[in-house]
């Protein structure tokens, strides 16, 4: 007798119209998304595709439509973001920044040098206007630089203009060499002198149960004070005035020889600024023109018509002036092919000093002896330059990279460091095995002394309602449980080790250096120098900017005129080294032309991955040794 078959699921017509309305919603639903999905995928592909065609399109017809300067040209020079030694932003995000309409937030050193250097020899630029309130910089030796270059723009003959609306200290300090200085009439120049102040967190680590435990050889080894103190100590203040202070009569002496001024007069005039104020009503820009530090005022259009009547002829669509940017300028110029000859090579170490691989913008203790061992193994590296711009970091990871300078000595090869804004604590350490080292006047150096801290928080975990306890099978184990007190004698332990680490500081830069451990030791103890203090007291040999660096490593090299000079840098992929040519020509104007514009927030997506600062690089359990100076001016 045959089986009947089962009924029918909710499908049956026997099924509840409630039951089969409810699947075939499950059914739609899921039909939907997965339409929605299908379209968000080609979308997404489509227009990453489209972007690409669109970016090669506009690269190769951007080569095409660059076009030479025209004679009788100005350089517009507007740096816009901090200047740097060597770019942190990677290719892409330099690339999107500028198709967001945005420039990327950064300006290299040497690409204002060797723009400004071109330009001098360059019958098409008949002057330089310099822009100069967008940029920001970290320090003044880097300045300095810049500021020589555009010294060495006029001794041609060709004038430099600055006009801005309103100027802080850095940027005057750069605008300072123009011929003429130019401020808007509602404008303002606020000069105020130099300050180092910062947070304490003392109060705040003890109401949240931290306990720090700080480990330093040197009186002024001052770091990691916030952390144990409230106040900065009596030893710090006294240090810091004194290299502020050379700092800041540097300053004042460039400053007043730019403008004939007198330095003790520049120094009052800043120093009295809350009474001379009133002298014109609160009219910044005035007063700046009455103590003779700019020269005259100008709104833009003003400006414009002063060019035009120096005989600059009027831009494409016959308003404003014949210009080329920055950028443009840069991408106009023939390509660098390096001869593959002998040569100097330019090592770039910039940022805090950390261990393992790092990109550019920061040293890892592996990437940047790398860097150094790659330039030593090519053969036509006869001379290095290890270009330092840096207030230290993980002691250990220094250490790295000052073996790697000691065995490119050892292996014949001269290295001369050349110092920028900062090359202190850890800066120095990397530094002090070359042959020569060279710095601005103004570079912030020395800093010779480590520390160590270590965190536990009992206090913590009690105010939680949580405590620790068990049994070891010896004194030292579980010494370092971040969750228990800190025992004396592993303390002892630790400043043991600490100590160790200051002798061989020491050590190495009296040995180094020619001198006697008891020499450097009277300079070192964690005191912050200027580099023309540092020059006084035998750690520095010579005051000077990179230039002077790589002519002195070319010297003791011995290499004859028309060397070539080589950045060793890790290497670009083929679509990181399109970006970086395309960012730089006429592409992404054209793209822009076709309406081709992205978001101002895409280019910020990388600012949501937080910036990992010195101590976010401490290892949990363990004591962490640094060389670090913490001596920003502002």
């Amino acid at each position: 007798m045959p089986v009947p078959p089962l009924p029918p699921r909710s499908s049956s017509p026997h099924a509840p119209p409630s039951r089969r309305g409810f699947w075939r919603m499950l059914l739609g639903i899921g039909h939907g998304l997965n339409l929605l999905r299908l379209a968000i995928i080609n979308v997404v592909f489509f227009g990453f595709l489209l972007l690409f065609v669109l970016l090669i399109a506009a690269g190769i017809a951007g080569s095409r439509t660059a076009g030479e300067v025209a004679a009788n040209s100005v350089l517009v020079l507007k740096p816009q973001g901090r200047l740097v030694e060597q770019y942190s932003i990677d290719p892409m995000q330099r690339t999107l920044a500028r198709l967001s309409g945005d420039e990327a937030k950064q300006v290299r050193m040497r690409d204002l040098v060797a723009a400004i250097d071109a330009a001098a020899k360059d019958q098409r630029i008949s002057r330089i206007l310099l822009l100069p309130e967008d940029l920001q910089a970290g320090g003044y030796a880097a300045l300095r630089e810049v500021g020589a270059a555009l010294d060495r723009f006029r001794a041609t003959g060709k004038p430099v203009l600055a006009w801005a609306a309103s100027l802080d200290q850095s940027q005057y300090y750069l605008a300072a060499h123009a011929d003429r200085v130019l401020l808007d009439p509602q404008g303002s120049l606020m000069l105020t002198g130099l300050a180092n102040y910062r947070l304490f967190y003392k109060d705040l680590l003890d109401k949240l149960g931290v306990d720090v435990h700080l480990f330093r050889v040197g009186e002024f080894k001052s770091a990691a004070e916030p952390y144990i103190l409230d106040h900065a100590s009596d030893a710090a203040k006294q240090a810091d005035g004194y290299w502020m202070g050379g700092i800041w009569g540097t300053w004042l002496s460039e400053v007043a020889t730019l403008r004939k001024v007198d330095p003790a007069t520049l120094r009052a005039d800043v120093d009295d600024l809350p009474q001379t104020i009133a002298s014109t009503q609160g009219d910044l820009a005035q007063l700046a023109q009455n103590e003779h530090l700019i020269d005259g005022t100008a709104t833009r259009a003003e400006l414009i018509a002063e060019l035009r009547k120096a005989g600059v002829p009027a831009g494409k669509d016959g308003h404003g002036f014949r210009s080329v940017d920055l950028t443009r300028y840069l991408a106009d110029q023939p390509a660098q092919v390096q001869p593959l000859k002998p040569g100097v090579t330019v090592v770039v170490a910039e940022g805090d000093i950390v261990g393992g691989k790092r990109g550019p913008g920061a040293i890892g203790g592996e990437s940047t002896a790398a860097l150094i061992r790659a330039a030593r193994e090519n053969k036509h590296t006869k001379a290095l330059v290890l270009r330092v711009n840096s207030p230290g970091g993980e002691v250990y990871a220094a250490e790295q990279i000052r073996r790697e300078v000691a065995l490119t000595r050892a292996a014949g090869i001269p290295v001369v460091v050349s110092m920028g804004d900062v090359a202190a604590s850890g800066g120095y350490w990397i530094s002090m095995n070359a042959n020569r080292i060279v710095a601005e006047p103004n570079t912030i150096t020395g800093s010779i002394g480590i520390f160590g801290m270590y965190y536990t928080v009992p206090g913590t975990l009690a105010k939680l309602g949580v405590k620790s306890d068990g049994i070891a099978t010896g004194p030292m184990a579980g010494a370092f449980d971040i969750s228990r007190p800190l025992d004396p004698k592993v303390g002892g332990v630790i400043q043991a080790i600490i100590d160790k680490g200051y002798r061989d500081f020491v050590g190495g830069v009296a040995k180094a250096r020619g001198k006697d451990f008891a020499a450097i030791d009277a300079i070192a103890q964690g005191r912050v120098w200027t580099g023309a203090q540092a020059k006084d007291r035998g750690l520095v040999d010579q005051l000077g900017g990179l230039g002077d660096a790589v002519t002195d490593a070319a010297s003791l090299a011995k290499l004859p005129v028309g060397y070539p000079v080589r950045y060793q840098q890790a290497p670009l992929g083929r679509f990181e080294r399109f970006l970086v040519g395309f960012s730089q020509n006429a592409g992404v104007r054209l793209l822009q032309s076709w309406g081709v514009r992205l978001p101002p927030w895409f280019a910020q997506v990388h600012a949501l991955v937080p910036e990992w600062s010195l101590l976010r690089e401490a290892k949990a359990g363990v004591p962490n040794v640094y060389a670090y100076c913490l001596c920003e001016v502002r």
